[in-house]
């Protein structure tokens, strides 16, 4: 192929995109979240709009979304419009924390509420009294805990474990979540009044894939973040390297876009990237065909929905896995094979037939291990 440079700047000097960066980038470094948006592709354009008409609202937002692909940073750009931008923007991972202790960190407990409670703590809806509360991965909260929930919105008050004291609030609540909460209120494992509650202003935070016009700004954005980080020179593309990460799917979305572009940049051996420098996951498409975004003018291969969310199970599934190895639980084994059986056992509605297919093994070995987990007698 030729070794024709691409300067990613040639094409982008003119733009002025909107981009949005997390205020800490490197409290994000060991998960797969965004760390930057750009507002680049038509489908983006239209989402910053919505997202500046309802601003200045108090109205609950519910941002749903793949992980990595920046809901965290669509909640901060609300609260920064909002009439709250001088008030506190506080966000918590509802699936953070346990069952046993997702209660107490929301609504704060008093003084001897349970064993260990030593002093009191305040919560994190007082914590984010006056300004914007953003509870990411919603879906996790336990049934008791939405009930509770749903309450302290309808009330504007929150009562703090171990109290019966009422302490009036004023907090805009931002939702986030990953899974199809619709499916999870059919499945009974999500509240439906809790649902329509945060559901009053819906935003949906479309896959890197669907919208591939912030693709290359987003490359040009972290190409500069780790140029300066890096102390490097300015890197080009080579047109190889800008076809493919054009065409890739993008599983792990905007977080796997900065982390391939941080390596291609620590490995390159000249000021031009390389597609070997990417070092991209082999990817299978269907057909020879071909999609055609007429808003972008962008046309690219289109990828086999099969491989491409497997890939994104995969690559969500390793970076779990990587944020456990850096906590080193105790007992790691057997929490990954006891929660694995489990969920399993759950999401087969309790059948051992289709648990154990579903998980490749024999009904006996599955038996024996749901006995030892006591989810059998």
């Amino acid at each position: 192929m030729s070794a024709q440079r691409w300067d990613i700047r040639d094409s982008y000097t003119e733009r002025t995109d909107h981009v949005i960066t997390h205020p800490n980038p490197s409290a994000v470094s060991l998960s797969v979240r965004a760390s930057a948006l750009v507002f680049s592709d038509p489908k983006s354009q239209n989402l910053l709009s919505l997202i500046e008409r309802i601003a200045s609202s108090n109205a609950t937002a519910l941002i749903i979304g793949e992980t990595g692909t920046g809901k965290e940073l669509i909640a901060r750009h609300i609260h920064s419009l909002s009439n709250r931008r001088n008030g506190p923007f506080q966000a918590i991972n509802c699936g953070a924390f346990s069952e046993t202790l997702v209660e107490s960190e929301l609504f704060g407990y008093e003084k001897g509420a349970f064993t260990g409670a030593n002093t009191s703590k305040v919560g994190w809806f007082e914590t984010a009294n006056g300004g914007t509360l953003f509870l990411d991965e919603i879906g996790d909260l336990p049934q008791s805990t939405q009930v509770k929930l749903l309450r302290v919105l309808q009330e504007r008050e929150v009562v703090r474990v171990g109290s019966r004291k009422p302490i009036p609030i004023d907090v805009r609540l931002i939702a986030a979540t990953n899974v199809n909460l619709e499916e999870a209120v059919k499945a009974g494992r999500f509240r439906e009044d809790l649902y329509y509650r945060i559901k009053v202003v819906p935003i949906e935070l479309l896959p890197l894939r669907e919208r591939r016009g912030d693709i290359l700004p987003l490359v040009e954005h972290f190409l500069a973040v780790y140029r300066n980080k890096l102390n490097t020179s300015d890197h080009k593309l080579a047109p190889e390297t800008t076809s493919l990460l054009m065409e890739y799917p993008w599983p792990g979305n905007i977080r796997e876009l900065e982390n391939v572009i941080h390596r291609a940049v620590l490995v390159s051996t000249s000021d031009t990237l390389y597609p070997k420098d990417l070092n991209l996951p082999k990817i299978s498409f269907n057909r020879p065909e071909f999609t055609s975004d007429e808003d972008s003018g962008i046309t690219a291969p289109l990828p086999s929905r099969v491989s491409y969310e497997r890939q994104s199970a995969l690559y969500k599934l390793e970076n779990i896995l990587e944020e456990l190895f850096e906590q080193a639980p105790e007992n790691l084994y057997e929490l990954i094979n006891g929660t694995t059986v489990s969920k399993a056992y759950e999401h087969s509605k309790n059948n051992q037939v289709h648990t154990a297919k579903l998980l490749g093994i024999s009904r006996n070995i599955l038996r024996a291990r749901l006995k030892e987990l006591n989810l059998i007698a």
